[in-house]
């Protein structure tokens, strides 16, 4: 599907021919941005690399039979020496790292000219974690407001390990403590979303019932909480799990009594048909932007419909590489999968996408152990494509079809460039710890 044709949204493009002259400013405009960014990613990728050697020789001994204890982080951190973000509407970014710290989101999130991002409170995959510790708290509050990030911007991500459908009360109580706990968390940061999977019926009772025992859980921690927004995120469609239907979402919302502070995230990455093999309004979608038959079909629509696009806060940007139908979680970097960056490229163009958390959940390498300084590279190639189309809105909207068509291919390859050279950098890195393993044998 071109973009001119699904342009009914929020583009308009003229038909009339453009001068070249025009046409060679934008080009040059955006050309001398990507540089100005790509230098300064790299540069900042490089003092991370050397802040994270010198923490090593840092490490100290306290006996033969202690662990190492590693100083903690004391530079003093210059919101000059990042990247330039931009005022754009659109606010993007993705799920960072918290090692060290969930202050080191921001600096993390700031190296690659993020305007919003993600992140875990504590570890996603542990039902308790220790308590975030006053210099924690005091440093992340401090740096957001240096680095001028908006909390409506931040989108936490719950634990794997919850589910508040679940029909078992001794188990559902768990969950919700754990749950309750990340939103406490969330408070002490000054942060006022909560993005969390709603859970699953097991199979054991009917969907409404579970959508019942969410809404349930929910008003328990408004309760327990003084302003956070709990935001549903809905999902794939496999098993019993709940949330992959907007009237399932819906279920839930209306059993919430405090209305302003729920709402919904939107995930990009999967498709299906129904079983006459039209494609139908998935919650994951797909080509969310695109025109369908009937053009009614269309999910913002659906969504508009069914929940109400005022509910809208945060929506994760991940390409698929699974198939229509599949009802699979496989995420692929923007452009690169079934939904091609065009999909995106609506999405960034949309006024209702506009000042919520745009959040990349896409493939980055940056692996548990990684650093800082690492993975990143793929992600800061993401947010500057997504950038640059967001950019182009902002300020060429009359010939915005033009310019985006022109330059859409050429932006998909420098993203898959981007992959392919982490690729090679994470082979060679495997190569030669082989290498030194095999030797030492």
């Amino acid at each position: 599907m071109s973009l001119r044709r699904s342009s009914r949204l929020s583009m308009t493009v003229h038909t009339e021919r453009v001068n070249s002259t025009q046409t060679v400013s934008v080009t040059e405009a955006i050309s001398r941005t990507t540089t100005i960014r790509r230098t300064s990613v790299s540069r900042h990728s490089e003092e991370r690399s050397t802040f994270k050697r010198q923490l090593e020789e840092q490490d100290v001994e306290e006996g033969p039979k202690q662990k190492k204890q590693r100083r903690k982080k004391a530079e003093i951190v210059k919101p000059d020496d990042f990247p330039t973000r931009g005022e754009s509407p659109w606010k993007v970014g993705p799920h960072v790292s918290a090692a060290g710290g969930v202050e080191n989101t921001i600096i993390n999130a700031a190296s690659i000219g993020a305007t919003a991002f993600a992140l875990f409170v504590k570890s996603q995959r542990k039902w308790e974690s220790k308590e975030l510790t006053p210099a924690s708290i005091s440093t992340f509050k401090s740096r957001l407001a240096e680095f001028g990030y908006s909390p409506d911007h931040i989108l936490p991500h719950g634990s794997y390990l919850v589910n508040l459908g679940n029909p078992d009360q001794e188990k559902r109580d768990k969950s919700y403590t754990c749950f309750l706990d990340d939103l406490k968390r969330c408070e002490q940061l000054g942060l006022v979303l909560y993005n969390f999977h709603p859970g699953s019926c097991l199979g054991q009772v009917t969907p409404e019932e579970s959508c019942a025992l969410i809404a349930e859980c929910v008003n328990r921690a408004h309760e327990e909480t003084d302003n956070i927004v709990i935001v549903l995120e809905n999902m794939a469609g496999a098993g019993n799990i709940i949330g992959s239907t907007f009237e399932e979402l819906k279920l839930v919302i209306d059993g919430v009594e405090l209305k302003n502070r729920v709402g919904v995230c939107l995930d990009t990455w999967i498709r299906y048909t129904d079983e006459g093999g039209m494609e139908v309004s998935d919650p994951r979608i797909l080509h969310t932007y695109a025109s369908s038959t009937p053009p009614t079909s269309t999910t913002m629509k659906e969504f508009d419909r069914i929940i109400g696009v005022s509910y809208l806060r945060g929506m994760h940007l991940n390409d698929s590489k699974s198939t229509l139908g599949s009802k699979k979680d496989r995420h692929e970097n923007i452009g690169l999968g079934e939904l091609s960056l065009s999909t995106f490229a609506h999405i960034l163009t949309d006024p209702r996408t506009q000042n919520i958390p745009l959040i990349l959940e896409t493939p980055a390498f940056d692996g548990p152990g990684s650093g800082l300084a690492e993975g990143m590279e793929v992600w800061a190639q993401e947010v500057e494509v997504l950038n640059r189309i967001s950019a182009a809105a902002d300020e060429n909207n009359d010939r915005l079809g033009e310019v985006l068509s022109s330059s859409l291919g050429e932006w998909t390859k420098e993203i898959r460039d981007a992959v392919e050279g982490m690729r090679a950098k994470k082979e060679a890195k495997k190569e030669a710890k082989d290498g030194k393993r095999k030797k030492a044998q």
